[in-house]
């Protein structure tokens, strides 16, 4: 896997932060991460990853105090450049409606497509729409 920049999902964010998640693939787009490449990710995307570390919290899959370890390492030690805005929000609502994605998921693909980045997603309708638009996926 070569890519010169990565659009990261709350999913896979998830996937390779959790303890309980480790996996081949996880390694993998851990170590796309700590290679440095631009990471891009939508506005909504902390709010996301807030909210399914809060989930596996409550399921006592991780403590409080891991929760905030890994919001830390997200963003403090991760260069995440956020980008949205009324123009691109239009274009993720197009995919939305043509792939039959949430608008959480179309802003992911929007901002692959936008800044030409792999797709990191373990999401299953993202990915096959990913595919539709023929960008690269990790």
């Amino acid at each position: 896997m070569n890519f010169t920049s990565l659009v990261l999902d709350a999913s896979t964010t998830l996937n390779f932060t959790m303890p309980d998640e480790q996996n081949a693939r996880a390694y993998a787009v851990r170590k796309l991460v700590e290679s440095h490449i631009p990471l891009y990710v939508p506005k909504h995307w902390l709010t996301e990853v807030t909210n399914g570390l809060l989930m596996a919290e409550r399921q006592k899959r991780i403590t409080a105090v891991q929760v905030e370890e890994i919001l830390t390492l997200l963003t403090q030690h991760l260069s995440l450049q956020k980008n949205e805005s009324a123009h691109n929000i239009i274009k993720a609502l197009t995919l939305a409606r043509r792939h039959q994605l949430t608008i959480y998921d179309a802003a992911y693909l929007e901002l692959a497509i936008r800044t030409d980045s792999a797709l990191a997603t373990t999401d299953r309708a993202l990915l096959k729409a990913a595919k539709a638009e023929r960008v690269d996926i990790v």
